[in-house]
């Protein structure tokens, strides 16, 4: 007989690898001194940027003494409103503030919708000196403004408009800006959702105003705030079209502020005070509207 030996072969230890060996062989992320470094140039340029407005809205605040003596502190020795009572219930800053936000709701309504219709035209219509017409539209944006400052008052007084809402609005309503923007945006709509409205029976007008339109949206958003800012901040325009202190706008009556007609002191906190109340509207405006803007076209139709 023969008999069969079996072995048992017991498999040898494994060593057991220490966790430093392990996270010595882990790639460790590289340390990147650009990003703190850029986060920190940030909030200078920011502190930087708002320094200003900090000392505007604290002087505001403070007596004519504390803003003589200590023009840069940032938190008044003795808190008073007494700047901006005297703007609300002893000077013309009512008046000012009406002047201004009638103005600038007219014109911003007006260029929002004369910069649409002019960009679309020259976008998509097709007509003679198309080309020759955007070369001038082109040209306007690098003149200067203060250039055609004399000559915008002759066309004014000439017009009878002088000394009017009429002469203070008008000349506003068109921008060249604006166009340019405008044209840009409707050329990046694709051309298939006008044939597809087109093929619905829809005309130039209704393609326009119901379909191009409301796709336009972010350019509307940017032409609103662009506009708004303009002529709630415009100064130059107001004075050569106006002469008469009822027609006189924020921008007019800080102005006036600032060279001292309120009296013989320089009454600092009046001037902040109405500085302060001027940059709420248009702050207010863009922190609202900020997120709308965007350069993409929604609801286009891939071609």
């Amino acid at each position: 007989m023969t008999t069969t030996t079996t072995t048992t072969t017991t498999p040898a230890p494994t060593r057991a690898v220490p966790a430093t060996g392990i996270a010595r062989g882990r790639r460790r992320r590289p340390v990147r001194i650009g990003t703190p470094l850029l986060h920190v140039v940030l909030i200078v340029i920011a502190i930087v940027y708002i320094f200003p407005f900090l000392i505007d809205l604290s002087t505001s605040f403070k007596t004519e003494a504390d803003a003589t003596s200590d023009p840069l502190g940032l938190i008044p020795p003795t808190w008073t409103t007494a700047a901006y009572e005297y703007l609300f219930a002893n000077s013309d800053f009512p008046l000012w503030f009406a002047n201004s936000a009638l103005v600038t709701v007219a014109v911003t309504i007006g260029r929002t919708l004369f910069d649409s219709a002019a960009g679309y035209a020259l976008a998509r219509l097709r007509f003679g000196g198309r080309n020759a017409l955007y070369a001038g539209l082109i040209a306007v944006m690098a003149v200067p403004a203060v250039v055609l400052l004399i000559p915008k008052f002759l066309v004014i007084n000439q017009l009878g408009m002088f000394d009017s809402y009429s002469g203070m609005i008008v000349p506003l309503l068109a921008d060249a800006a604006g166009v340019f923007i405008m044209k840009n945006f409707f050329e990046s709509i694709p051309v298939a959702v006008e044939e597809a409205a087109r093929i619905d029976g829809a005309g130039t007008l209704r393609l326009f105003w119901s379909v191009i339109l409301p796709m336009a949206r972010p350019a509307l958003v940017t032409i609103v705030i662009l506009s708004f800012q303009g002529s709630w901040n415009e100064l130059a325009h107001f004075i050569v079209s106006t002469s008469s202190p009822d027609l006189s706008t924020l921008t007019k009556g800080v102005a006036t502020l600032s060279s001292g007609a309120i009296g013989s002191a320089k009454r600092y906190p009046v001037q902040l005070a109405a500085a302060a109340i001027m940059t709420i509207p248009v702050a207010v405006l863009f922190i609202v509207f900020q997120r709308r803007i965007t350069n993409t076209a929604t609801g286009a139709v891939k071609e």
